[in-house]
């Protein structure tokens, strides 16, 4: 079940960032709009295991979350503490501390005769209604419900506020190892453009240089600003370097399009793509040189652990400072600053 849980979230994280996330009938949209307003967080963390073992054995009654209600019970309180409570707790999401089971009596059933001893009895009521839907659908539905579930829990802690890991002294082995799996991490292209300024200005501090580095947001044209790319490196009035940065494959044609309408406007010496790209890419960029203009790719991972080992300590604070007050700003996903606290515990966990 861990399995399934954490792929539906991974898969909830994308559709939520997308605005995609499966609707369902109206009334359940409802009951989950009345759950996720309650007080009583049990309400929709037993939702999640009630869906899990459902979708496990259909002929499991998710009724009973107890292993002494009978054969078609399930141990619900085990289900909580090794699977769905440690889950949402890693994924930082605002849940119970303690068994969400606890929140009723023991030995009860999710029925209408329990009603009488919960708090929010209306927020009871919508649970119930949930679990009558689960009972009665396919698993396709089923699978469609706990996304959209799960998807309220991604919406639960976007609007939460969570404090980023610090990054104190790592060796550039681990840096090479945070650097690598944060640009894996969905984000909708901040990651990389994120890593390549925190270096930048970390070089800006050590060199003691006079740079002003403007870069772009995501999704946002950089041609009408007069960017050189979506970082622009100036000293004064004139592009030091300029960088596209790009988790798409670069081909011939947009290092053709990219000189045309930047570099030669500009007349910018150094262009760098921070991307995948062709060998037509790059024999295409090459023949450049002869007009004045260096244009090279460049591997953000290995372009950044060079340059903190060249910087020493001192630049390797200056990048962690930059790239912590970037990855705690408002606009990046909580699902970026919940990755980035795990690679951060499991480079300083070896």
């Amino acid at each position: 079940m861990r399995g399934r849980l954490r792929e539906a979230f991974t898969e909830a994280e994308i559709l939520s960032r997308e605005d995609r996330c499966p609707s369902l009938p109206q009334a359940i949209e409802k009951c989950f709009d009345l759950i996720f307003n309650s007080s009583t967080q049990a309400y929709r963390e037993v939702l999640v295991g009630c869906v899990l073992v459902s979708l496990e054995d259909e002929s499991v009654d998710i009724r009973k979350p107890y292993a002494n209600q009978g054969s078609d019970a399930f141990n619900g309180r085990s289900l909580d503490e090794t699977v769905v409570n440690p889950f949402l707790q890693e994924k930082r999401i605002p849940s119970s501390r303690g068994p969400y089971l606890s929140a009723f009596r023991r030995s009860v059933n999710f029925t209408p005769a329990t009603r009488h001893g919960v708090r929010d009895k209306v927020g009871y009521d919508a649970l119930l209604d949930l679990i009558k839907y689960v009972r009665s659908a396919t698993n396709d539905q089923r699978k469609k419900f706990l996304l959209n579930l799960l998807c309220r829990f991604v919406r639960l802690r976007e609007a939460s506020n969570i404090p980023l890991s610090k990054l104190n002294r790592v060796s550039v082995v681990q840096y090479s190892q945070l650097i690598a799996g944060l640009l894996k991490v969905q984000s909708g292209g901040r990651n990389p453009v994120i890593v390549v300024v925190a270096l930048l200005h970390a070089i800006k501090a050590h060199f003691s240089l006079n740079w002003t580095i403007d870069y772009q947001g995501i999704n946002e044209a950089d041609a009408p600003g007069g960017a050189g790319g979506d970082v622009t490196v100036r000293d004064g009035d004139t592009i030091i370097l300029a960088a596209e940065i790009t988790e798409r494959e670069v081909d011939k044609s947009r290092v053709v399009a990219i000189f045309n309408r930047k570099i030669s406007p500009a007349s910018i010496r150094d262009y760098i793509f921070f991307a995948p790209h062709t060998e037509e890419a790059v024999a295409q960029a090459n023949q450049y040189f002869a007009q004045g203009s260096e244009v090279n790719f460049v591997d953000i991972n290995t372009w950044t652990t060079m340059s903190l080992v060249t910087m020493g300590q001192t630049g390797r604070d200056a990048f962690n400072a930059q790239l912590a007050q970037m990855l705690s700003a408002d606009d990046v996903p909580r699902s970026v600053k919940v990755a980035w606290n795990e690679l951060v515990a499991a480079i300083t966990s070896i």
